[in-house]
């Protein structure tokens, strides 16, 4: 048993010109729009959680600590403690 195409045959379909392009007029009307929001969407906020604060006071400590390092290592290279 064959399978026939989703699509209808351009020969058999109104309307259609030979270049495969439609008449004016002749397209159907817009359909009605079905997606979108059934119900309101919550406001969202722009502040940062307790958690966000604390995390980027956190990596603020570490970056802090890790230049402070960093400069102390290449002062000692460069013999300032000497």
């Amino acid at each position: 048993m064959t399978v026939q195409p989703p699509d209808p045959d351009p020969a058999n379909t109104p309307d259609l010109e030979s270049g495969g392009g439609v008449r004016p007029g002749s397209t159907p009307p817009d359909s009605a729009q079905t997606s979108g929001l059934s119900e309101h969407e919550p406001r969202t906020s722009w502040s940062f959680p307790p958690t966000g604060v604390a995390t980027m006071v956190v990596i603020g400590v570490i970056v802090v600590v890790f230049v402070a390092i960093a400069v102390l290592l290449v002062l000692d290279i460069v013999g300032v403690f000497d």
